[in-house]
């Protein structure tokens, strides 16, 4: 295990606990099966099923960020993290097993064991259902005509003729 960069990113979550050393093993996977290294740009994309502590090892470690537009959140709750290569075209879905550590251990424990044991027995190793997403675009800002704020174009919305805001939208939905 890398010290340095596993301290490099409690500093930058804040704490230590077994959800960033989920995430800090996926990148250690990721690295081993694709030969992924820090993303400048969005040479790396990963699309991540979850919100949770996690997340924070992918930025500091692969330098995949929602501002940079190579992280994509998909929330389907699961500690799930697929990984593109633009480059090679390579992609791998890395699956932790929720029974890969004893839920009877301590926080610490299961930080430890998390951090200890092979990649091989923490994750299930897939290949992606959906496709590398595209490159990170630039919108034109529309003015929503009820707050007065701008918002990129395509989330805007026409009511009554004038461009609003998700926020300013009233959705109507009936049935389905």
């Amino acid at each position: 295990m890398d010290k340095n960069l596993w301290d490099k990113c409690v500093a930058f979550h804040g704490h230590e606990c077994p959800g960033l050393a989920i995430g800090f093993k996926a990148c250690e996977a990721a690295r081993d099966k694709l030969g992924i290294d820090f993303s400048k740009d969005e040479e790396i994309v990963c699309v991540t099923e979850n919100d949770a502590c996690g997340v924070d090892a992918i930025q500091v470690i692969t330098g995949c960020t929602i501002g940079k537009g190579n992280l994509i959140y998909r929330g389907t709750g699961k500690h799930a993290f697929t990984f593109f290569r633009r480059d090679t075209g390579e992609k791998l879905r890395i699956v932790f097993k929720p029974d890969s550590v004893s839920k009877d251990l301590s926080r610490e424990e299961r930080k430890q064991a998390i951090l200890k044991s092979p990649v091989e027995k923490l994750f299930d190793f897939k290949n992606p259902t959906f496709d590398l997403p595209e490159k990170a675009r630039i919108f034109n800002t529309l003015i929503c005509s009820k707050c007065g704020e701008g918002a990129s174009e395509h989330k805007m919305r026409i009511m009554e003729g004038e461009p609003v805001c998700l926020d300013c939208f009233d959705e109507y939905l009936r049935g389905w």
